[in-house]
């Protein structure tokens, strides 16, 4: 009778909070700075909310510099990436993907405590623009170029209408950025009654959007299609 396969040691609950241990910190750091701004949010606040002492937070975070770049990686970089491996895989309405792109970037950054990070940076760039630099890089032209590439696509598909691109961008970026503001300002004091709604609005303004960008209106598709 052959022996018995050697079962494989599970990981001690010790290793496992060693490997968590990453993402616990960029949890703690991504609460505290939206609590407190980047200039406000000193490193020992940071480990001890995670639990784990300043020496451990440096083993990982060499500074509070690049706490912050891990952040902004972990909680915005990687969703734009992800939205351009969608981009490049679809093959059908540039309509659709831009309208898809944009409510996933609201479900996944604009509704949680990530879409804080752009008001940090609007707040404190001029402050610290080393890493105004790296967001620039890390976010902001990837987004554009992201989105540029859609609308791009969709005038060269003859489905939008000839527009000028960079500027096209900057009208799309626009409303969500300011609902993300006010979310992380005057929405988290609740201070309007009733409170704006950011799904309806962001509803509105893709209607408004894609309407404005079709080379021929919906309502010519339709009939169309009848």
């Amino acid at each position: 009778m052959p022996p018995s396969p050697t079962p494989t040691p599970s990981a001690s609950p010790r290793q496992r909070r060693k490997e968590a241990r990453p993402q616990e910190l960029l949890e703690a750091a991504l609460a505290l700075f939206i609590e407190k701004g980047f200039a406000a949010t000193r490193s020992e606040e940071v480990a001890a909310r995670a639990g784990v002492s300043k020496g451990t937070l440096y083993l990982y975070y060499p500074s509070k510099e690049e706490l912050f770049k891990a952040v902004v990686r972990a909680n915005l970089a990687s969703h734009i990436a992800e939205g351009m491996q969608i981009a490049a895989q679809h093959q059908g309405s540039m309509a659709e993907l831009l309208a898809l792109v944009l409510r996933e970037w609201w479900q996944r950054v604009g509704l949680g405590p990530a879409g804080g990070i752009s008001k940090i940076m609007m707040a404190e760039a001029r402050n610290f623009p080393e890493l105004a630099q790296f967001y620039l890089d890390e976010v902001i032209v990837p987004t554009h170029e992201l989105l540029g590439g859609l609308v791009a696509r969709g005038i060269a598909s003859g489905e939008f209408r000839p527009v000028p691109v960079i500027e096209t961008v900057q009208v799309l970026i626009a409303p969500m950025l300011q609902m993300v503001l006010f979310e992380h300002s005057f929405g988290a004091c609740q201070m309007l009654s009733p409170p704006i709604q950011p799904e309806a609005v962001l509803a509105v303004q893709l209607d408004l959007m894609l309407r404005g960008l079709l080379s021929q209106p919906l309502d010519s598709q339709a009939k169309e299609g009848d």
